[in-house]
């Protein structure tokens, strides 16, 4: 047989036999007769070379370890799913839907297990694996693409040529679990807690032979690229990815109505003991893909889906004694310290009480044996007191008339549920907004914990965060069990810090509602510091993901002289923010033109049309007013043409578009 003829055979037969194995879980031979086939193949391929592809079975490992992983950026944000966890949940999010379709008719949903695992985004292109993308903060993942190459549930070439993405979760079985941790035991290795933990750490290691050696899985779920395939429902998508050869859970169901969405969630609570994996709820999707697009998404999930989770797992405790925190906005939080004890695998010593009401309704005291549960399997939550081993002599708890820190009167306001300290000098206060600054989340100071903070703030070194950045080396070696090396490296970790994304520069000011992923949506969005902080609040709700409360929390923050004062005094300190300069919008082709996009178009989609605006200076805003200067009209646009005609807004085709931007 000619050798290159024999080597594609031999890759076939392992392909079939893979998917046999790992995604129907039907194996046809044994693991002796598969190993003969896959060394057989190994022998021919390192014999003729020239005949060896990216998707054949033994180009699964490969490559040198990682020094870290690289970033891809999602085409779309991967979303996180709203959570019901009571009936009466779930039915309200069938009534708030019908009500915005203003139908009374049962809605088509598409039930799934929710799988406890680590989400994932594959790209193929002209029918091969190209690249493999973490959730990471939804708008970036890290490239994981080696690790995804050697889960053999994966294919790494389907026969669908078009470009499209595909998402669903890598997990790890549980007996592959146990059989992991029994490994790492015997070597004396650190044990991981749960599956998830075990299938993240797996995925996650720089070298991909050990991903290879530990037994992860992939189920996949969500066809990205549906408009470009022409499917009308999910459940079609669904189908169409397990006719690629993708792993597609088999207790996945149409469900029609509220009531038989709520009867599924509770067989598979049921059967959640009896599966091989994890799970911790059921997903209901809706199955018309033309509704996803009329309801749309917010800023953090889609309005067309929902996790109903299952009843959180609970343990017994007794609280040893209950704690209060001041945060950074006030807000006096307090924590039961419970004797340590394992919930769903994981040691739980700490739980929130929520605030004053939770702990009166309740009758929480110290002493109290509670049951703990972990909400959504996550939070440590306490959701009632054992009063038959209440010991004699306790006493109801009392939220502090005076902060724990600052000793200034503390405040419950009428409309509030939570007692806060209204002193914004309290050192609490102070501390809590330095240590966020200098997180990961905010300027990524390295080494600059929270011990470190706490000293510099006590001996007055620091008072503003500014001051952060006039730090010397003399200041630490100041501090207690600090010498001359440590002290340089942290010198150095704040002048690295210095350069900051713009984004970023936002998410460390701590604003109101403003995480990593709004401080995006500004920074995409308004290109500097100064734009932002002129923005209005219409300015601000016109951005997708943007609601009132938290557009109003940015207008308030910037309109406050004192924040507006730190930031110039952040600059002045040497802050550098990597933002587009005046300079560099001017010679942006769209600078200043505010774009309207109506219709469906023959070679991008309308988010890509979108992006290419924003980075030619342009603005794009939902609806047509005076202000518009261009209407973007493709193939059956609505009636947002018939308001720009009577606007008498200039229209740009496709194609006079594209010349537009190429001048």
């Amino acid at each position: 047989m000619d050798p290159k003829e024999e080597i594609e055979k031999l890759r076939e037969l392992i392909k079939y036999h893979d998917y046999r194995y790992y995604v129907l879980d039907s194996p046809e031979i044994s693991d002796e007769e598969y190993d003969k086939l896959f060394k057989k193949l190994k022998e021919l391929e390192e014999k003729y070379p020239q005949f060896i592809t990216p998707d054949s079975p033994t180009q699964r490992v490969g490559g040198k370890p990682l020094e870290k992983f690289g970033p891809i950026k999602h085409k779309s944000p991967m979303l996180s799913l709203d959570n019901v966890f009571e009936e009466e949940e779930m039915q309200e999010f069938d009534a708030k839907i019908k009500r915005f379709l203003n139908s009374n008719e049962d809605l088509e949903y598409v039930g799934e297990p929710k799988l406890d695992g680590l989400s994932i985004e594959l790209i193929y292109q002209n029918g091969l694996l190209t690249a493999a993308a973490t959730r990471g903060d939804g708008i970036t993942g890290e490239d994981v693409t080696q690790n995804v190459k050697t889960i053999k549930s994966i294919p790494l070439s389907v026969k669908e040529k078009s470009e499209f993405r595909v998402r669903g979760e890598v997990i790890m079985y549980i007996k592959d679990f146990i059989e992991l941790n029994e490994i790492r035991k015997k070597n004396g290795e650190a044990l991981f807690a749960n599956p998830r933990n075990a299938a993240a750490g797996s995925l996650r290691q720089l070298d991909p032979s050990i991903t290879a050696s530990r037994k992860l899985n992939a189920f996949f779920y969500y066809l990205v690229d549906y408009s470009a395939l022409k499917f009308d429902s999910h459940y079609e998508t669904l189908q169409f990815l397990k006719d690629l050869g993708f792993k597609v859970n088999n207790e996945i169901k149409i469900i029609n109505g509220v009531e038989e969405a709520i009867k599924y969630h509770s067989y598979l609570e049921q059967k959640r003991e009896s599966l091989p994996y994890e799970i911790d709820g059921a997903v209901f999707k809706l199955n018309k893909l033309e509704l996803w697009k009329i309801l749309g998404e917010t800023s953090r999930s889609p309005r067309w889906a929902v996790a109903f989770k299952f009843s959180p797992r609970t343990a017994k405790t007794v609280i040893k004694d209950i704690q209060v925190n001041v945060g950074r906005t006030g807000t006096i939080t307090p924590v039961a310290i419970l004797e340590p004890v394992k919930i769903g695998g994981v040691t739980v010593s700490r739980a929130t009480l929520h605030n004053e009401d939770e702990i009166k309704k309740k009758d929480i005291r110290i002493g109290d044996t509670v049951v703990v549960q972990r909400a959504g399997d996550v939070i440590p939550d306490i959701i009632k007191v054992d009063l038959e081993r209440r010991p004699p002599n306790t006493v109801p708890f009392k939220m502090p008339e005076f902060c724990p820190v600052c000793h200034s009167k503390t405040v419950r306001l009428i409309d509030e549920a939570f007692v806060r300290c209204v002193n914004v000098n309290c050192p609490a206060r102070i501390e809590e907004s330095f240590k966020y600054f200098v997180s990961k989340a905010g300027m990524d100071i390295k080494g600059l914990g929270d011990k470190i903070v706490k000293k510099l703030i006590e001996t007055g070194k620091v008072k503003s965060l500014a001051d952060i950045y006039k730090l010397k080396k003399e200041d630490f070696l100041e501090l207690p069990n600090f010498k001359d090396k440590s002290a340089t490296n942290l010198v150095n970790a704040i002048n690295n810090s210095r350069k900051r994304e713009l984004w970023r520069f936002i998410a460390a000011l701590g604003i109101q509602g403003v995480g990593e992923y709004t401080a995006k949506l500004l920074a995409n969005h308004f290109k500097s510091i100064n734009r932002i902080m002129d923005a209005k609040i219409e300015e601000l709700t016109e951005i997708k993901g943007i609601g009132p409360e938290t557009a109003e929390s940015i207008y308030s923050f910037f309109s406050n002289d004192s924040n507006r004062k730190l930031i110039n005094d952040l600059i002045e300190a040497g802050v550098e923010i990597i933002e587009e300069t005046t300079e560099d919008l001017r010679n942006k082709p769209l600078n200043g033109l505010t774009f309207v996009i109506t219709g469906t178009f023959k070679n991008y989609r309308r988010e890509e049309l979108k992006s290419l605006i924003e980075n030619y200076g342009g603005k794009v805003v939902g609806s047509v007013s005076r202000n518009t200067d261009y209407l973007l009209v493709g193939e059956d646009p609505g009636s947002k043409l018939d308001k720009g005609r009577e606007l008498n807004i200039k229209t740009l085709t496709e194609e006079e578009f594209l010349k537009l931007i190429s001048k």
